[in-house]
């Protein structure tokens, strides 16, 4: 259990005022259970109240829906309809300011005996329990007692933890070649009176304790002024997400002959009646997740590498489905209906080429270059690949474009090829053309098999690892081309029910 709302007496239609602050994980498939009760005691024992029904959903089908808003039917008691739920998350944003500030200093004591004061400033935020914490040091400016520092950047969390009215204690110094740097003085302030910017507020008295103890006539140490304060907001995944952008989610399934007979046991693409075969885990473990950012959910699925009917030409891009107007599969469950059917009527051939599906996802993703969607592809392999230097050229290519290819490698081969294309280590280049942005993640199966034979954990560690890097390419892409999300569709506001009075 993670929490409990408010009770809203005598309704049948509450609008609960409590929210719950969850971590969220693109990559994870989050399940979450709503129950309802009606409450009729002052009882925390959920026994004792009326079951009302339950809704099943995960944290991604909320924030994948439109404007992150999610309606479903409410479930539970049979034969009777339990009305609907509407659930909305939204992200935490005070987090994801950042601010950049510029400070000058005026008069500050001179402490060196030749020359003038070489100041800098220290920055500390203060914490719940009275201490302080060092977050942020200007550059030294040489020799004088009225230094303007440069500009710099700082997230609002390392200012102030996100609380406004928290104070910030701002130290000046003189910086000695020894590092016994001299205390000038200091003053405090708060994000809040930081944020009216350069204002009468914004100039401060810096103030040595110790002098101010022993002399009557001291003032201050000098006075420091805010020069700009202006707020950055970072955007976010979830903030194109909400704006409407659209994962499009598309499959290629390489049917080499090197995979084995699908009829043999030993074949990685073995129909067992009993269980998924590697293709068919790493399908639904990637794709499950990814279906809740598709608000259509039909998917294309392509296969390589076989022998079609009915003349048995090769091909490196057929429909799953059979139907190559149209290769779009219903949900994932769509998916492995064609992957299976298709098993039973191509014949497993090769070479292994991946340009040809990689083309294929690029010419959808050219069309749309608005940051209205964006595209991943899933490429699920045995191994060696036939046509590195034509696959190289298509990621360079692919690499400006919104789209993200992950490959899961299956069975014992040597993957050694796919790690080069995975650009983590070194980016991948083509004719001496590098990739714009680092766009494959490669994972073989085998490192996720568990040994234990448990495949729910198998594929939920698959996922995430495969996932992880999606969201941050997603976000390469947007600011390279300076892409803002677009604004979220207005919130819900619940039907105002006109109260029937008697007369």
């Amino acid at each position: 259990q993670f929490g409990r709302t408010e009770v809203i007496d005598n309704t049948l239609n509450p609008d609960f005022v409590r929210k719950f602050i969850m971590d969220y994980f693109f990559e994870e498939r989050e399940n979450l259970r709503f129950d309802f009760y009606d409450v009729d005691s002052k009882s925390p024992n959920l026994s004792k109240h009326d079951f009302l029904g339950q809704m099943f959903c995960t944290l991604g089908e909320i924030v994948g829906s439109q404007g992150s808003r999610l309606e479903k039917s409410i479930v539970g008691i049979p034969g009777k309809k339990c009305g609907t739920v509407i659930v909305t998350a939204e992200e935490l944003s005070c987090c994801r300011d950042s601010v950049l500030m510029q400070f000058c200093a005026n008069k500050l004591d001179k402490k060196d005996f030749f020359g003038k004061s070489d100041p800098f400033l220290v920055f500390h935020r203060s914490n719940e329990d009275g201490s302080f914490t060092i977050c942020h040091k200007t550059e030294v400016v040489k020799n004088t007692l009225n230094p303007v520092w440069q500009a710099f950047k700082i997230s609002v969390r390392a200012l102030c933890n996100g609380d406004y009215d928290r104070t910030i204690k701002v130290e000046v110094y003189d910086w000695d070649r020894d590092g016994s740097h001299d205390f000038i003085g200091e003053f405090t302030t708060s994000y809040r009176e930081l944020s009216r910017g350069q204002s009468q507020f914004n100039v401060y008295e810096v103030i040595n304790p110790k002098k101010k103890g022993k002399k009557k006539k001291y003032i201050n140490s000098g006075t420091v002024t805010l020069l700009s304060f202006l707020i950055e907001t970072e955007v976010s995944f979830l903030d194109y997400i909400k704006g409407g952008t659209q994962i499009n989610f598309t499959v290629a399934i390489d049917f080499t002959a090197s995979n084995g007979n699908p009829s043999q046991p030993t074949s990685l693409h073995y129909m067992n009646p009993y269980q998924l075969n590697a293709y068919g885990m790493a399908l639904k473990a990637v794709g499950e997740i990814i279906q809740d950012y598709d608000s259509d959910k039909m998917f294309p699925a392509l296969g390589f590498g076989a022998r079609l009917p009915p003349d048995g030409r090769v091909s490196h891009e057929f429909a799953l489905n059979g139907n190559p107007q149209n290769p779009y599969c219903h949900g994932i469950d769509g998916v492995m209906e064609a992957y299976y059917r298709s098993l039973k009527s191509v014949q497993l051939y090769g070479p292994t080429n991946f340009a040809p599906v990689i083309n294929h996802v690029a010419r959808y993703a050219s069309s749309v270059k608005d940051g209205s969607q964006y595209f991943v592809l899933l490429i699920i392999t045995d191994g060696v690949i036939s046509d590195m230097a034509q696959t190289k050229e298509s990621i360079v290519n692919a690499s400006k474009l919104p789209m993200s290819i992950i490959i899961v490698g299956v069975g014992p081969a040597e993957f050694d090829a796919m790690e080069e294309l995975d650009g983590d280590v070194v980016r991948i280049s083509s004719r001496g053309k590098f990739a714009e942005r680092d766009i494959v993640q490669f994972v073989p199966f085998r490192d996720y098999i568990d040994r234990s034979g448990n495949h729910v954990l198998s594929m939920a560690r698959l996922a995430k690892d495969v996932l992880a890097e999606i969201p941050e390419q997603f976000l390469s892409y947007m600011r390279v081309r300076g892409i803002k999300p677009s604004p979220a569709p207005p919130p819900y506001t619940p039907p105002i029910h006109v109260l029937q009075t008697q007369i």
